[in-house]
Parts: structure tokens; C-alpha cells; sequence
């Protein structure tokens, strides 16, 4: 029943009671086939970047502080499948995994029960919109303090058109007023609640979008826009699953930075780290970053104990070697890598063939010659790319080839590797001052390069992470130090080939 807020003119007006939710739900809809992506399952369980569509959502609301609970509603037919990801995931906050209904007003209607009584927050979002931020998260349940309904757009990028049924042109909006919904979608429970009890007396009533239910039925309410992104796509076509696959490739993951050398110790003292190409350049300064906080570190390279990364023998001895002399291995870091700049068609076969074993072929030995010691102990393989994974670079076509390997090798290990517990990621350092770019490259202002110093903290606090199938983006930050290469010997300059990064 509408309420009459009629009032005579000597009246007060009332103060409305400030909202104070009980808790906030994010529900996620997982309803959708996949019949346009022409798949047989339903397109939230499709894997991009390792794991399932609906995993990638819900790990965001499990992480976002703000959100208390989650709730699952999924295709008919595949709650169990849905519930399983949960599990495997360990996802503690979501509490119910149900089927949706045949319609989206069902379906909502469904969350609503699902949700129960009383003042709560509802984030009503799509499980094939992977990409939502934190920061979106954030805003719309902050938006809810002051607004009733919020939702989450875009600006639009295109003249949006309209047309009659002979396909002519009837309209061309202003476009600047005009703007391309996503999700999540947010509500105080009693405004979608209302919202929906008005709408069950239209028998035209069929909702695609719930803030459109607020504002046909409760055409008073405001509704609170925030600004969504570009990455935040849904994926609903075949084209939609490779942008989103490419977006997560390219996304920037930040390792939490602990704040000081206790926290370090803590997590660290005891702990086995193994680096191959650990004498110079970032393998260095990481193995004395993990030294000064009571790591057992056993470096390995080419130049300082004679161990070649891209032979078996040579990796299962230095394995061998620290698992005999403490028991365990926690970490594998796999630093080493050969640039060799020239035309692909000029190059030869000598060289070629070093430029693979060393830069893949070696990280894929020691990747399957570490997982046994690794799911002893739910370690971490951790390996490095570089910019030029992105798109080839002329003049070190093997290099890039063999950078955008590493980052598909790091997905698809992550996710064969999550049964045994065992993590696996990729540093992304951009131009970092090490002996192998100083060798390629020549001198360059220092002022330009990141600090090796800083790749290896950043590579620790991916260490002890719970990351996994991540691309960690490292940049020199603004007023960073300039940085300064470390320079081998001319003794160790003697046993390197040109372009081996030692570190």
C-alpha cells in the first residue's frame, strides 16, 4: 500500500530514521546458459585466467571488507558444480549456493527470501562481470548511506541511435547524457522489496534490470549513479571471453606490503627458498631481501655453481641440495633469462636454441622437478616476464616469444597446481637496471630504470601471498632512487654468454 505523506500546512516534517543495516549481502547471479557463447555449460563456469568466470566474481566480494555475506544463485541444473568452486576456493563468506529462477523477476525475488528480513544492504550483481573493482565495490555500498537504490555506469562511447520497426531512425539522443549500466546493482532492503511488491500487481510486468524496477514502481526514489569502468565487461559473447582472458592477463595484482622487519621475520624465518640465476641482478638482491629475515636461501646459477637451468640433471641436484641441507623447500624462483637482440632470420641456430632452453625450456624443468617438494609444503613457483610479453618486440622476437609463454605457463600451472595447494605467479618488472639489460642495452639514464632492489621486494611479498595465476605488475615508483646495476666480475663476465641475466 502507497503511504499518503500528505500533510497540512502548519506541519513538521518528519526525519526519516537514519539507515542502519544489519549487515550487507552481495548476491551474485549466475543464471545465464551460455547459449550465446555457443558452449554446453553455462558461461560462468567457462575458465579464463585459470580459473572459472564465477570464481574470478567471487573472490572480489570475498576480499571487499564491506561485504558480510554472498550469496549464489545459480543456472538450473549446476548448483553442485557452482557449490564445489566455493569449496575448492575456501570462499567463507558466501553462505548459500541456490537455484535461480526461470526469469529474472524470479530469480530476484529468490535473492530476496534467500536474504530474509530485516534492514540489510543488497548488492545484486552479475557473475560474468569478473572484472569489478574493489573501488566499485566499495562506492555502492558507501552510496548506500545516503541513497536507497544505487547503480554502477559508464559513459558512452558511441551515438546511441533509435529506430522503429522498419529499422529508421526515429531518435539520436544527446550523448552526454547517456550512460551504459553494469552491475553490481545496490539496494537498501526495503526499497527492492517494495520495489517488487508494487510490480507484482503490473501483469506487464518482466524486469531486466533491477534499478529499472525501482524506477518504474517507486518513481520518487532517487537513484544514485557511481562510476563504473571499462574493464568491469560482461562476458556474453565469444569475443567477450578473450578481451576478459587478455583484461585479467594485463591486470596489475598488488601483493600486500607487511610494515615492518618483525612481520617479515615472522612469515619468513625458516622458510627454504631456492633461486635459479641467483647471483646478479634481481635473484641476488632477493636472496639477501630473504636472508636478512631468516630465510634458507640456496641461489643457483650458471656462473657461480655451474648449475644450467635448462638441464634436468643440474636442477634436480640443486633441489636435491636444499631439500637435504633443511628438510623443505617453500619457494622456487626462476630469475634466470638470456636477451639476445637481432633479427630472428639472422640468428643462428646456436643461439636460437639457447634462447629457448634457457628462457622456457628451463622454467618448465624446474617447474615439474619442483612440485613434489612444493606440495610438501603449499609452496609457491615463481617465475618472470617482461613487458614485451604483450606484444612482440622486433629485434628480440625469441625473447618476447618466450616472456608470453611464461605468463600462459603461470595460468595453466596455477590452475593444474591448485589441488595440491601449491601457488604459482609471475613478476612483470618493468626496465629494471640488471647486468643482462646492461649487456643488451648498453648505458641508459639511470633515472629511467626500476631498481632490481625493488623487483626483489616486491617478488618477497608475492612469496608469501596467497596470490596465484598472477601477473604482478612492478613499477619504479615516482622519486624512487635512481637505480644502479650491479656489475659481475670480469672473471664471471668470461663464463657468461652475451645477455644472460645472471640474477
Amino acid at each position: 500500500m502507497t503511504q499518503d505523506h500528505t500533510t497540512g500546512p502548519d506541519a513538521t516534517p518528519e526525519t526519516p530514521a537514519p539507515w542502519r543495516p544489519s549487515r550487507t549481502v552481495a548476491v551474485v547471479l549466475a543464471g545465464g546458459t551460455g547459449t550465446r557463447l555457443g558452449l554446453g555449460i553455462p558461461k560462468q563456469l567457462l575458465k579464463i585466467a585459470g580459473k572459472p568466470i564465477i570464481e574470478h566474481t567471487l573472490a572480489v566480494f570475498e576480499a571487499a571488507p564491506e561485504i558480510d555475506e554472498i550469496i549464489v544463485l545459480m543456472a538450473t541444473g549446476h548448483v553442485a558444480d557452482a557449490q564445489q568452486i566455493v569449496d575448492k576456493a575456501g570462499l567463507r563468506k558466501v553462505s548459500k549456493v541456490i537455484e535461480g529462477g526461470d526469469t529474472r523477476n524470479a530469480t530476484t525475488r529468490i535473492a530476496l527470501d534467500a536474504v530474509g528480513e530485516g534492514d540489510v544492504n543488497i548488492l545484486f550483481h552479475d557473475a560474468v562481470r569478473p572484472l569489478v573493482s574493489a573501488r566499485i565495490v566499495r562506492e555502492c555500498v558507501n552510496a548506500l548511506w545516503s541513497y536507497s537504490a544505487v547503480d554502477v555506469a559508464i559513459p558512452s562511447a558511441d551515438t546511441i541511435i533509435q529506430v522503429d520497426e522498419d529499422e529508421c531512425i526515429t531518435d539520436i539522443p544527446v550523448r552526454s547524457r547517456l550512460r551504459r549500466g553494469q552491475t553490481p546493482q545496490a539496494f537498501r532492503s526495503g526499497t527492492i522489496r517494495e520495489a517488487y511488491r508494487r510490480a507484482e500487481g503490473d501483469p506487464n510486468f518482466a524486469a531486466t534490470d533491477d534499478c529499472g524496477v525501482v524506477l518504474r514502481y517507486l518513481p520518487g526514489t532517487p537513484i544514485k549513479v557511481i562510476d563504473g569502468s571499462d574493464e568491469n565487461i560482461k562476458v556474453t559473447h565469444p569475443v567477450d571471453v578473450h578481451l576478459a582472458d587478455k583484461l585479467f592477463q594485463l591486470a596489475a595484482a598488488q601483493a600486500p606490503r607487511l610494515t615492518d622487519h618483525r612481520s617479515y621475520t615472522e612469515e619468513l624465518a625458516g622458510r627454504t627458498i631456492v633461486i635459479f640465476g641467483g647471483s646478479y641482478g634481481i635473484g641476488h638482491d632477493l636472496a639477501e631481501l630473504a636472508r636478512r629475515y631468516g630465510a634458507q636461501v640456496f641461489p643457483f646459477s650458471r656462473s657461480s655453481t655451474g648449475t644450467h637451468v635448462e638441464q634436468v640433471g643440474d636442477v634436480e641436484a640443486a633441489l636435491k641440495t636444499a631439500f637435504e641441507a633443511t628438510g623443505r623447500i617453500d619457494h622456487v624462483v626462476v630469475t634466470a633469462g638470456i636477451l639476445e637482440k637481432g633479427a630472428l632470420a639472422e640468428m643462428d641456430e646456436e643461439t636460437m636454441d639457447r634462447v629457448l632452453q634457457v628462457n622456457f625450456v628451463g622454467p618448465v624443468i624446474a617447474a615439474r622437478q619442483s612440485l613434489p617438494y612444493l606440495q610438501q609444503t603449499k609452496g609457491q613457483l615463481l617465475l618472470y616476464t617482461s613487458s614485451s610479453y604483450t606484444r612482440g618486440r622486433a629485434q628480440y622476437a625469441l625473447y618476447s616469444s618466450t616472456k608470453a609463454a611464461l605468463v600462459n605457463l603461470t595460468q595453466a600451472l596455477s590452475d593444474e597446481w591448485a589441488e595440491f595447494g601449491v601457488r604459482v605467479n609471475c613478476i612483470n618488472p618493468e626496465r629494471t637496471a640488471t647486468p643482462m639489460r646492461t649487456k643488451a642495452f648498453g648505458e641508459e639514464p639511470e633515472h629511467t630504470l626500476l631498481a632490481a632492489e625493488t623487483v626483489a621486494q616486491s617478488s618477497l611479498d608475492v612469496l608469501i601471498s596467497d596470490l596465484t595465476g598472477q601477473v604482478i605488475d612492478v613499477r619504479r615508483a615516482p622519486g624512487e632512487p635512481a637505480a644502479v646495476p650491479a656489475q659481475p666480475t670480469a672473471a664471471d663476465q668470461d663464463r657468461l654468454p652475451s645477455g644472460v641475466d645472471a640474477g
